[in-house]
């Protein structure tokens, strides 16, 4: 995960012998494994590896009605959210918990959001005031005045505007605008013409009507109301550039002073909105897709002020709907989980509330997490293999027959001089003066949501402060963040189920942690996209011409690459969009491989529930996919998702692999077969 991008446990040990062709030597570990029970043996590895490697998990563990997706991270998440719901039980169960004490802050949340009787009793009664104060807007200027509360508390009604480090001054936090304001996932939704996008929007207009009647409209009004804002979204949608054309950090620089740009587009008032978001003292703006605002400002002035006023409405409710009555979150929860991604029925109320908990209070819970359900020895192992992937990477710089030397001891400086954070943060934030209670489920979101966007903004004019975390421990993921030249990885990441309470072996660790993790993260340093920061951070070209037209040829491969695989019906992964990510899961698998050689548990070809090492290796990559999504989720992600589906998350990288092929004796005319001269080797 770039976090400029925003920001993914039997078989008989005798039939698995024979489908692997492993021998069994005096280094064999006789134990159940969790990794060997997952192989299909039904399905050869090489036609479909992903299938045959995690099969037969799938097949015992159906997907939930109510998940859209089943595996490896919906397993992991499970685990945590048990976690959390047992540290939100306990500081919930005392009413008289000390005012502004973590317990208190984490037990009334919870408390409020289970109370479900008094969040029905209130319905959108919380959202009055705020509706009343849209409807009194009289021009454009107070629009904007409304508009930046929304932004604040629920929403990105009209575009995107945010505060992060410069590209091209790390050290300084910036104003960020980019193109926004639409409620479908992207903006392909608008205007694709295949039956199952052309049924979304339909399905859309009705959800919108639905939200305007549970805000008092009458049947006509609601109507007229939401076909109008199909328009007015299907408007800012045409102004906006496709994904996959908003990847280039160098073409989303326009850096402008916020004087100048205003002028600009003088339809819009800059001035109240900045002012209501507490930035009237900023002197510029780094503007993403200037078109796209030049089109807004004449698009505020010929769309009528009433059409702008519902659209407000709307980004509010849509923004809050899953917190509210029963009534309006299950209107909200039949679009975007049922139409959407093909969720069946709703998480229990205790997961959606221990959920919303963990992302409004994830530091407080973060603290008592990392005391309580962190394996000893978490960060000291994540240091471990991070590094060694780290060494690696460097070796394998060195030996690139691609890159000159001057490129090469330019990403050497890059590579030695990244942060890596492991585990949990040395130092926590503030959040004292959030204030939480009881009575109102929707106020303490507001209130978490607001405390955390104004955290954002005040940082406008400060130093960036580069020890800050943007993931709590208890977080499944990791993330490289360019502009500081850093890895953030979880203390979670640690856990691999059927591995609970010991540290699962280092074929597994150096698979999942090593390659999809620090060796993908890692890789996203060198991306197409990563790969134009320097080792500050900063945007800024530090590779010979002649590289640079080496290195795109490469990424063109791997862009055809997934162009080819078909993700579901007849929806193509798109390589461009998904090129980053690509490039990341296969240098990352690589340099896995690489690191997990130099083990102990490699060197003495340990065999471990009948895996020879490689085999073990590549199993646990495919484990670190094991996801089954329903397809209405898989079709969201084609269209606006820069990772690819997980099936060709393993399936992809390991085709490109030489030893993937010796391992399992893939040949020419098998499925999984990749001829040489088209396989890639970039890192």
């Amino acid at each position: 995960m770039n976090i400029k991008r925003i920001l993914s446990p039997i078989i008989a040990c005798s039939v698995l012998l024979a489908a692997c062709n492993t021998k069994v030597s005096e280094h064999q570990v006789e134990e159940h494994d969790e990794l060997a029970s997952h192989i299909d043996s039904t399905i050869k590895s090489s036609d479909d590896f992903f299938t045959h490697a995690n099969g037969k998990w799938f097949n015992a563990h159906p997907i939930p009605d109510n998940k859209q997706s089943n595996g490896l991270w919906q397993l992991i998440q499970d685990t945590i959210n048990a976690q959390v719901k047992n540290i939100c039980e306990s500081s919930s169960a005392n009413a008289n918990q000390e005012k502004g004490s973590n317990k208190q802050k984490i037990g009334d949340f919870y408390f409020s959001g289970m109370d479900s009787v008094t969040r029905n009793k209130n319905g959108i009664s919380d959202l009055k005031a705020d509706f009343d104060k849209i409807d009194q807007a009289a021009d454009l200027k107070e629009l904007m005045q409304v508009a930046a509360y929304i932004h604040s508390v629920s929403g990105s009604p009209l575009f995107d505007i945010h505060v992060a480090q410069d590209d091209k001054n790390s050290s300084k936090n910036a104003v960020f605008l980019s193109q926004g304001g639409l409620s479908l996932p992207d903006r392909s939704f608008y205007f694709d013409t295949d039956a199952r996008t052309v049924s979304i929007r339909e399905e859309f207009v009705v959800y919108l009507a639905n939200m305007f009647k549970i805000m008092g409209n009458d049947e006509a009004k609601a109507k007229a109301s939401a076909e109008n804002i199909m328009k007015l979204e299907t408007e800012l949608a045409k102004m906006s550039r496709k994904t996959e054309d908003t990847r280039d950090p160098h073409k989303n620089y326009n850096k402008l002073a916020f004087n100048k740009f205003a002028a600009s587009c003088p339809g819009i008032d800059w001035t109240s909105f900045t002012t209501a978001l507490g930035l009237s003292q900023a002197d510029s703006v780094i503007v993403g897709q200037p078109e796209f605002f030049t089109a807004l400002n004449t698009k505020l002035k010929s769309i009528p002020l009433d059409q702008w006023k519902n659209y407000l409405k709307f980004q509010h409710i849509n923004g809050l709907a899953s917190f509210m009555d029963d009534n309006t979150y299950m209107e909200y929860f039949n679009f975007y989980a049922v139409k959407l991604s093909g969720v069946k029925q709703p998480k229990p109320r205790w997961e959606r509330i221990v959920k919303q908990t963990n992302e409004s209070l994830g530091e407080l819970i973060g603290q008592v997490y990392v005391s309580e359900y962190l394996p000893k020895g978490t960060k000291e192992k994540l240091s471990e293999i991070g590094e060694s992937i780290r060494s690696v990477y460097a070796e394998r710089i060195k030996s690139l027959d691609w890159m000159s030397a001057p490129t090469k001891e330019k990403a050497l400086s890059k590579l030695n001089k990244i942060i890596m954070k492991v585990g949990y943060p040395d130092k926590w934030k503030d959040l004292s003066s959030m204030q939480i209670e009881r009575t109102s489920y929707l106020k303490n979101v507001i209130s978490a949501k607001k405390w955390a966007y104004q955290e954002m903004i005040s940082k406008y004019g400060k130093p960036v402060d580069r020890t800050e975390w943007h993931m709590t421990p208890q977080t499944y993921n990791a993330y490289y963040n360019p502009s500081n030249n850093e890895i953030v990885v979880p203390g979670c990441n640690i856990l691999v189920p059927g591995y609970e309470g010991k540290l699962a072996d280092d074929a597994i660790l150096y698979s999942i942690i090593g390659g999809s993790t620090f060796g993908h993260e890692i890789t996203h340093g060198f991306d197409d996209q990563g790969s134009k920061y320097d080792e500050f951070g900063n945007l800024n070209n530090w590779w010979t011409a002649d590289d640079s037209v080496k290195f795109y040829a490469k990424t063109k491969m791997i862009i055809d690459q997934f162009n080819e695989y078909v993700a579901v019906d007849s929806l193509h992964i798109n390589g461009e969009l998904t090129q980053g990510e690509n490039i990341a899961d296969l240098g990352g698998t690589v340099m896995g491989y690489e690191a997990f050689k130099k083990t102990n548990q490699f060197k003495t070809n340990q065999l471990v529930g009948g895996l020879n090492p490689s085999q073990r290796f590549f199993y646990a990559y495919a484990l670190a996919w094991m996801i089954n999504e329903r397809p209405e989720n898989i079709a969201i992600k084609v269209k606006s998702d820069p990772h690819s589906p997980a099936k060709f998350r393993v399936i992809g990288p390991l085709v490109n692999m030489p030893e993937f092929y010796t391992t399992f004796g893939i040949k020419k005319g098998d499925a999984m077969w990749r001829d040489e001269d088209r396989r890639i080797k970039i890192w």
